[in-house]
């Protein structure tokens, strides 16, 4: 037989060319999608944006199944907080277009860097590629009729057209979002459509027009300087290049991780999880000056970029720890942020968005991020944050959302040592008290007790004995609500007494509120951060410890699941009463590394991950909450998590992974590799860090940041022995109270 060049060669060209395809950057393996549909509360969005950019865009949607969207905001200022300057692309009878039009939607593709949406009811498909603070919609016609642009506000605004741009701005909770928008081709005409206070204009381009290219600038300080910051990113209409651009920026971002050895499903969980990890905090500099919503004024940023949009209570746990890993300087702006908001404002605050405080759930743990990186050498103003910490705690009311100065219900917090509870019925006596959200008693208490840690650190640091002596004693009143008898947390009136009769699975109202918070007792048994050990000691030593923890991933609903998920809708993600959809709940499956059963943290975080973090709609068991739940599950995928956020360690579990490497600012590398690693293969054998016989279940920040190996030897049995010594178990503050 005779072979023609062509045969010879062609299945080696077909080879390489199939090589090609299928050689993928880690932003190939994001899916967006995953979590679009919720289990019970708030879904994923697919947002389009660049890691941690000012400018952000969602779909006009709720869930992935929804029929209908209101059109494209220009921006998302905060996570889950409201969409500003809806673009809504039309083609038809400009009669029927109005600003409570709504689309129908086909085809919807979706990237962290390119969004692309067939409307099908007017023929137009609409694409989208951000920048930092600009970006370019294209929006294609196929259908006969008047193609029109109409842009409308959410709140009270203005907008202008003039040749071929729009400017303006809108209004969200006291702020303005200000904006300039050109079009490639100038309108034939503009059209007002203002309805009381929401500012509508139609630009309309004739019937002809096939492509409409859109670019636009967004500002909290000017019209002007929403004009520069057009320029500065964007002088042309080439969509194309300017998502390549984004895609490069989230290479970056992503590749500082690099994983091998798992299921394809495995890797795309884990890159969308670490692209999530990225939506906030958002730098909203501009050119050197910032808008601040905590006094409303505009500022010099001094050559250090302003940060907001956090959600402390959701993203201390877990988010800023990886962030401290992957990008320590950004992190020191974060921290500069905070300070200047205390600086601003008077109160350190604890949910920072772009409109102020929007001061939500309970506690005040900013303080717990700054103790966090003062114990990982990330520099910043030790003795401001101390100051401000300070101030906030001893000042500030405790009662769940509300900011005000301290009302009696703190004063007998300070006095006592735990915040009052009511009995059910009991009729509320303080006005500042939410109906809703109540009380929460004891997870306030909880609360108040690892930030008077946190700030007892940085009392330390600066060698402040009195204030040390003070907030460490605090630190322990988690004691004062520990129920030797039944094992949990139990509210106390002010008599001291424990409220009875007690339901520890339904007292409390919707999400146990009145003494808990979204999560009921099971949950708040284990909220002690900082002191694991004395939770154990608690117990009376590592078996009855034990025995509660295993309890807890069995103990059942005793009652019908909607009955159930009536009163706890944020719980999702059961496993008994483990929620493993709620931020409370992420460190607990990790506990078994401090009462001497490491294996079983190794088989239950597994579990959990492969039963509630999957490549699906509903990849997500919870409220993703802008990276807290996504922080997590990048965490436990690599094989280890910060228990205990103050202290530079983490606490082992089993990775997903046969090998991965993080690639750190230093230039060093930290890799983790898991050899024989497999779905059955979670248990850990034997460990060596940099090459000798390791038996602790954590290690220290310090390993990473000197780079080096922890390789972990994996099986299908639980080896008993690994990692239960004494000298073993992670650090926990200590059974006794240390003054100094």
């Amino acid at each position: 037989m005779r072979y023609s060049l062509f045969t010879l060669f062609f299945p080696l060209l077909l080879s390489a060319c199939h090589s090609h395809i299928e050689t993928k950057e880690p932003v190939d393996y994001v899916n967006t999608h995953i979590g679009n549909i919720s289990h019970l509360l708030v879904p994923t969005f697919p947002t389009c944006h660049q890691p941690n950019s000012m400018l952000r865009m969602n779909p006009g949607r709720h869930e992935f199944v929804t029929d209908r969207m209101a059109g494209f905001p220009l921006n998302v200022p905060s996570h889950r907080q409201g969409d500003v300057l809806y673009l809504m692309p039309y083609c038809g009878d400009p009669e029927g277009l109005s600003p409570k039009t709504q689309y129908r939607y086909d085809q919807e593709e979706s990237t962290p860097y390119h969004y692309s949406v067939f409307l099908d009811d007017y023929g137009i498909t609409v694409d989208f590629a951000p920048g930092q603070r600009a970006a370019l919609f294209t929006c294609k016609f196929e259908e006969i009729g008047e193609r029109c642009i109409q842009l409308k506000t959410t709140g009270k605004g203005e907008i202008k057209g003039e040749k071929n741009s729009l400017s303006g701005y809108d209004t969200y909770k006291g702020t303005k979002h200000y904006f300039h928008l050109e079009f490639d081709k100038t309108p034939t005409s503009f059209i007002e459509k203002n309805i009381a206070d929401t500012a509508v204009l139609c630009a309309q381009f004739g019937k002809e027009l096939e492509q409409l290219g859109i670019r636009y600038g967004i500002s909290y300080i000017s019209v002007e300087q929403a004009k520069k910051n057009l320029n500065k990113e964007i002088n042309d209409y080439n969509l194309q290049a300017l998502a390549q651009t984004a895609r490069a920026a989230w290479n970056k971002a992503l590749g500082k991780i690099n994983v091998e050895g798992s299921t394809e499903d495995e890797k795309i969980t884990f890159y969308t999880a670490l692209y999530r990890s990225h939506e906030r905090m958002i730098n909203i500099s501009e050119d050197g000056k910032y808008y601040s919503g905590f006094d409303g004024k505009i500022h010099d940023d001094e050559g250090i970029p302003f940060w907001t949009d956090d959600w402390a209570w959701d993203t201390y746990h877990a988010l800023h720890p990886l962030q401290i890993i992957l990008n320590p300087k950004d992190h020191e702006a974060k921290l500069t942020s905070y300070i200047r908001m205390y600086e601003q404002s008077g109160w350190v605050p604890t949910f920072p968005c772009v409109f102020g405080d929007a001061h939500c759930m309970n506690g005040n743990h900013a303080s717990v991020i700054f103790a966090d990186a003062l114990c990982k050498d990330i520099p910043f103003n030790v003795e401001k944050a101390f100051e401000g910490c300070r101030h906030t705690v001893l000042n500030e009311t405790m009662i769940p959302w509300r900011r005000a100065p301290k009302t009696e219900l703190d004063d007998f917090y300070h006095k006592n040592g735990w915040f009052p509870a009511l009995a059910p019925g009991e009729k509320e006596t303080v006005a500042l008290v939410d109906d809703f959200e109540q009380r929460e008693a004891v997870a306030v208490t909880q609360a108040a007790s690892y930030d008077d840690w946190c700030i007892a650190q940085m009392a330390n640091h600066l060698g402040k004995t009195d204030e040390y002596n003070f907030h460490i004693k605090r630190a322990f009143n988690y004691r004062n609500l520990f129920n030797s008898k039944t094992g949990f947390f139990h509210p106390k009136d002010k008599n001291g007494k424990f409220i009875e009769p007690f339901d520890y699975k339904f007292s409390g109202g919707i999400g146990s509120r009145a003494y808990y918070d979204e999560n009921n007792a099971w949950t708040y048994i284990w909220n002690v951060h900082h002191n694991i050990a004395d939770l154990i000691n608690l117990f009376g030593g590592n078996k009855p410890f034990i025995e509660k923890l295993d309890q807890l991933f069995v103990e059942g609903m005793t009652t019908a699941k909607w009955r159930y998920y009536a009163v706890h809708p944020d719980a999702t993600g059961n496993v008994g009463q483990y929620v493993m959809g709620n931020e409370p709940s992420f460190h607990i499956p990790y506990l078994y590394n401090y009462a001497g059963q490491p294996w079983k943290t190794q088989k239950r975080i597994r579990m959990l991950m492969e039963s509630w973090f999957r490549n699906d709609l509903m990849g997500i068991c919870g409220d993703e909450d802008g990276g807290g739940m996504s922080a997590f599950y990048v965490f436990s995928a690599l094989g280890f998590y910060p228990v205990s956020a103050g202290m530079p360690y983490y606490t082992i579990g089993s990775p997903i992974f046969t090998k991965s490497s993080i690639k750190l600012d230093n230039g060093k590398t930290f890799t983790i590799i898991a050899k024989n690693n497999s779905r059955n293969n979670k248990y850990i054998q034997s460990a060596r860090l940099n090459g000798k016989p390791y038996n602790k279940t954590y290690f220290s920040h310090k390993d990473i940041l000197t780079g080096g190996t922890l390789e972990l030897i994996m099986g299908n049995r639980p080896q008993k022995e690994w990692g239960t010594d004494n000298n073993a178990i992670p650090p926990s503050e200590g059974t006794k109270i240390k003054t100094k």
